[in-house]
């Protein structure tokens, strides 16, 4: 006997496998009957809902195999699949124009429900570009926000990196399945966010990299956060993609400005013109959201800050120090220790070079 009465996470997965039935399709759809009597009604009751008969024939001789498979290859994989009536689907991705019908998730989807601030820019990035995206999300992560970007090489990956240094919250957005890495080189990181972020996709497990899929997650990427901040971007670019569907969203834009000889700050630049918001630091992102921050920067009275500015400062000198060796040299816990020199770069005393930390200036 067939099989009529299915969880919800079937029909989601059903309306997901079936070309024409996108967002506005199945919201008109359900506004009208319930999925169960949907997947029960003739072709011709199913085109006088508007649907086109390619459409309504593919319902009704709809495979519910491929259903059962996606989700038992998700279960053998420790994939979840979030879909838009479930509590866990993030209410500002619900807010988008077109949100995905499910988003299949590898982490911890708990940050689905935190606040979160996208990061995007150039693949091609300066070394200053891609210090200042790490700096940024290092920053908003030690801020209690969660960082999401694309998982691209540049400006996307330092800025996981940077908040996965500062054991802050990060979400990657991928083109791809979330059981496939891409690309390749960015296996750490992947398995890095995997462990102590969330991967999200809409895309079902295996499905490999296609050109067309990238610009199409970025409306996703902008649409979980409360804003989306870019950080080096041509004048043609995904990153200005991203900042079109945020706009479009009603999202805040912050743009970092550049070089007028950098032609990665061109896209920043316009952006600005057009009204994004010039950003320097994250005090300039808090001060525009109304929001304080909560690092312990701004918590460790003043006695406590200068005791650990001289333990970190004394061991510093004019040639790099590696964060490891500076741990060891001063004793100080590593997220403290990682605190302390944020603090240190941003007072213009210390600056962040490639194997380490350098001083700047005479104490």
């Amino acid at each position: 006997m067939q099989r009529n009465i299915r969880s919800e996470l079937e029909y989601w997965l059903a309306f997901y496998l079936i070309k024409g039935i996108g967002f506005q399709t199945a919201k008109q759809l359900l506004t009208h009957t319930s999925f169960e009597v949907l997947f029960s009604r003739s072709c011709n009751e199913l085109c006088e809902l508007g649907l086109k008969s390619s459409v309504a024939t593919a319902i009704k001789t709809f495979e519910w195999q491929q259903v059962e498979s996606i989700i038992q290859q998700c279960k053998t994989l420790n994939i979840q699949i979030i879909h838009l009536s479930h509590s866990d689907y993030p209410a500002l991705l619900k807010e988008i124009p077109a949100p995905p019908l499910v988003l299949f998730c590898k982490g911890d989807i708990q940050l689905l429900d935190s606040p979160k601030l996208a990061i995007v820019g150039s693949r091609n990035a300066t070394e200053s570009g891609r210090q200042v995206s790490f700096d940024i999300a290092h920053s908003l992560a030690i801020n209690e926000f969660c960082v999401v970007s694309g998982m691209a090489r540049g400006i996307d990956s330092c800025a996981h990196r940077g908040a996965l240094q500062a054991n802050g919250k990060t979400i990657a957005v991928l083109g791809t399945g979330v059981d496939l890495c891409y690309p390749k080189r960015a296996s750490k990181l992947y398995e890095s966010i995997s462990e102590h972020g969330l991967l999200i996709s809409e895309y079902k497990p295996g499905t490999l990299a296609q050109a067309a899929n990238f610009p199409r997650r970025n409306r996703i990427i902008s649409g979980l956060s409360m804003g989306a901040i870019v950080v080096e971007a041509e004048q043609k670019s995904g990153s200005l993609i991203t900042a079109k569907y945020a706009l479009e969203q009603n999202r805040e834009v912050f743009a970092v400005p550049g070089s007028v000889y950098n032609e990665l700050a061109k896209g920043c630049h316009a952006l600005i013109k057009q009204g994004a918001k010039l950003i320097e630091n994250c005090d300039d992102i808090f001060s525009e959201l109304s929001v304080l921050p909560k690092s312990c920067l701004y918590k460790v009275d003043e006695t406590e800050k200068n005791v650990i500015s001289d333990s970190v400062l004394e061991h510093l000198t004019f040639e790099v120090t590696s964060v490891d060796k500076l741990q060891q040299l001063s004793g100080i816990q590593m997220d403290e220790l990682l605190s302390r020199l944020l603090d240190l770069e941003l007072s213009g005393q210390v600056v962040r070079v490639l194997d380490g930390y350098t001083r700047i200036g005479r104490s």
